[in-house]
């Protein structure tokens, strides 16, 4: 179906309109709490790596739940692809599932499980749940190795399938799925909380079109996306017209190590649309960090409405207006057989990127770089009596500053909004000790505004022996400061064995032993303004939180320090002595 520009939303009962708008946008919600609390893996119940959503009878996304902006796209796209791949009919009773890359899906550890909702022997919604699972089989524990070159070394591949028929699950399915990753109850226990997610919305969704009437549900699901697609426009109309590119690069993609890869953001605005193309960007690459178009179209998506901030509903409404151009055969639109499990650290990369682009068409609107996504770390083996582990964690650490206060620190990156493990409940689950956990003293942004700082972890293996998977970035190209701010810090990746230290790549895999510890830096956030302009007693503030040491305040922001606070007068000459330089 195709969709004009919408001029007036033509809703008969704005007041009943927004009661079903929050009534289906709870729905979703309730998916996201019903997985939180009944997931079995840390991914989910402590990360909250997964997301839900209720789509129309089209597959066209209707309200999505708390949970990731990096899934604002990609329920649709492989909910359409899953629909379209059907050879039987799809009829009441019947669940989908499917993680392929390469038939709408993102990369292997994300499932997808769709619901079709019947009305009187018709569908009139779907209930949608993607989540993030620890090991999906391939050749490394975690199933997320930044330096698998094809996607057959990844793990299993799900095609579009039906997981239930009638009711009734296809064990033979599931027996396959469980015989090909290395902890089948986690697989098990947390694919039944995507099912009880998804079964609660039918029930939800059922009330819904009972108290409404099935023709009044369906013209209400219709005016609810159109109301997004007026609220987009009328929010783009406000930035200026225009054209920006920004340019990037991720250090390497993990095999041909050094090597850095371009990524091209250009934005084009036009009264009311908007064009993001990633035309330019590098060839798809050896590595597993490239990206399916889906999860390229939402870090677009995102940057963008982060800029609008026009308050619109999160739907297939906002994509009418923003066109997204990723050409095939690029790391931002990967043909088979790419590996792909990575992807994530592509994807928070190209935010980042579009965000820049952004800037550079609406300055005073968007913040300063954070620290380029999260850092994923998976530490995989067997104990001695060949019990399977893994951890899997998304460290994050930093925003960039913001153009009217300083970046957060300890803090998801916004395109992830992802929790962090805690210290205890690692210990408590792994073989392992988590030495350090802190910020990094003197590591933010400098700027009118700083960004937030670097944040350090440092774990030990208690078993013999394990496998170290790391994806991360920002080593060799720091993230980037607005408007005079200074780039943020580099991340740092450091292996120490009987006590002695070595520095490693920004991605690898390798073994671990016992004593063993593996120690990473994420980089901070990039600074905003002239930071001869930043307030002497946030600079004094930061210097008793140990975020800034005496010798920066002086030489990065003039600032003179005492133990008492700030000596003005030498701060004020201090301040001219290095405007004149």
């Amino acid at each position: 179906m195709t969709h004009g520009p919408q001029t007036a939303p033509q809703i008969a009962d704005p007041i009943a309109f927004q009661l079903f708008r929050h009534a289906i946008t709870g729905i979703a919600n309730e998916m996201a709490l019903t997985i939180f609390r009944t997931a079995y893996s840390g991914v989910l119940k402590n990360i909250m790596d997964y997301s839900t959503a209720i789509c129309d009878r089209e597959g066209r996304l209707a309200a999505q739940g708390l949970s990731l902006p990096g899934h604002l796209c990609s329920i649709p796209v492989a909910l359409k692809a899953s629909i379209a791949a059907m050879v039987e009919p799809i009829v009441d009773g019947d669940i989908l599932v499917m993680n392929d890359p390469y038939s709408g899906g993102m990369h292997l550890p994300d499932i997808f499980i769709f619901k079709p909702v019947f009305v009187e022997d018709q569908i009139v919604a779907w209930c949608c749940a993607v989540c993030h699972h620890t090991d999906v089989g391939g050749r490394v524990a975690g199933s997320n190795a930044a330096d698998s070159t094809e996607i057959f070394q990844e793990g299993i591949r799900i095609p579009p399938l039906k997981l239930f028929r009638k009711g009734v699950e296809d064990a033979t399915l599931m027996a396959m799925l469980r015989a090909n990753v290395r902890m089948p109850e986690r697989l098990d226990g947390d694919l039944r909380g995507q099912l009880a997610a998804c079964r609660i919305a039918d029930q939800g969704l059922q009330a819904l079109v009972r108290s409404h009437g099935r023709a009044n549900f369906m013209r209400l699901v219709d005016d609810l996306l159109n109301y997004s697609e007026i609220l987009t426009r009328e929010a783009l109309k406000r930035l200026p017209d225009g054209e920006a590119t920004f340019v990037d690069y991720i250090d390497d993609d993990g095999v041909d190590i050094g090597k850095p890869i371009k990524l091209v953001c250009t934005v084009r605005k036009t009264g009311d649309k908007m064009v993001v193309d990633w035309t330019g960007s590098a060839p798809q690459v050896k590595g597993a960090i490239n990206n399916t178009y889906s999860y390229t179209a939402a870090a677009a998506f995102t940057a963008v409405k982060t800029v609008l901030g026009d308050g619109a509903p999160n739907n297939d409404g906002c994509f009418r207006a923003v066109e997204v151009i990723a050409p095939p055969g690029t790391i931002t639109n990967a043909l088979m057989p790419a590996a792909c499990a990575a992807r994530g650290l592509t994807g928070f990369r190209l935010a980042d990127c579009a965000f820049g682009a952004l800037a550079k068409l609406a300055p005073g609107r968007v913040f300063a770089c954070g620290d380029g996504g999260n850092t994923n770390v998976s530490i995989g083996g067997y104990t001695a009596e060949r019990k399977p582990f893994i951890f899997v964690d998304f460290v994050s650490a930093a925003w960039g500053a913001r153009p009217w206060k300083d970046g957060l620190e300890g803090n998801t990156t916004m395109f992830a909004n992802m929790a962090s493990y805690s210290t205890e409940t690692v210990e408590s689950e792994n073989p392992l000790i988590v030495t350090v956990n802190e910020f990094v003293d003197d590591s933010a942004g400098a700027g009118k505004y700083r960004g937030g700082t670097a944040m350090r972890r440092d774990w030990m293996l208690l078993e013999d022996e394990a496998t170290l998977s790391v994806r991360a970035d920002r080593q060799s190209h720091a993230p980037y400061g607005l408007d005079g701010g200074h780039d943020g810090a580099f991340g740092i990746n450091i292996m120490t064995v009987n006590g002695a230290a070595a520095k490693l790549t920004s991605k690898f895999t390798m073994t671990m032993r016992k004593g063993d510890v593996f120690t990473h830096h994420l980089p901070s956030g990039g600074g905003y303004g002239d930071p001869l302009e930043r307030d002497p007693a946030a600079v004094f503030e930061d210097w008793l939180d140990d975020y800034c040491s005496v010798e920066t305040a002086r030489d990065i922001y003039g600032v003179i320090l005492t133990d008492a606070g700030v000596d003005l007068d030498a701060t004020t000459a201090r301040r001219a002595l290095l405007r004149a330089a």
